[in-house]
């Protein structure tokens, strides 16, 4: 999927959360499973894809990322949840 896209890695159900923004959503993903990327998804095994939102642009985008990364960690699981209930990895919709 491109274009501009805010998602929500997760290493397990409930486990360590990851919210990032990215104009390639699958490249991205698959940067983040294969560990090309240095730094908190490598370190903590944070790899599934649990929920994402389309954007129109990267300015929208970025901001919801930001409001996002400042939510309650209870919201975030919410929202997870009103999209994925079984916290399924969305990535293998696309592949």
């Amino acid at each position: 999927m491109k274009g501009p896209c805010v998602y929500i890695l997760a290493s397990r159900r409930n486990g360590t959360l990851y919210t990032g923004v990215t104009s390639n959503l699958i490249k991205r993903v698959w940067e983040r499973k294969h560990d090309l990327v240095e730094g908190f998804t490598k370190r903590y095994q944070v790899h599934t894809l649990v929920w994402y939102e389309p954007h129109e642009d990267m300015r929208s985008a970025i901001a919801r990322e930001k409001a996002i990364k400042e939510w309650k960690r209870r919201w975030k699981i919410e929202l997870i949840e009103k999209l994925n209930p079984t916290w399924r990895d969305l990535y293998d919709g696309f592949v």
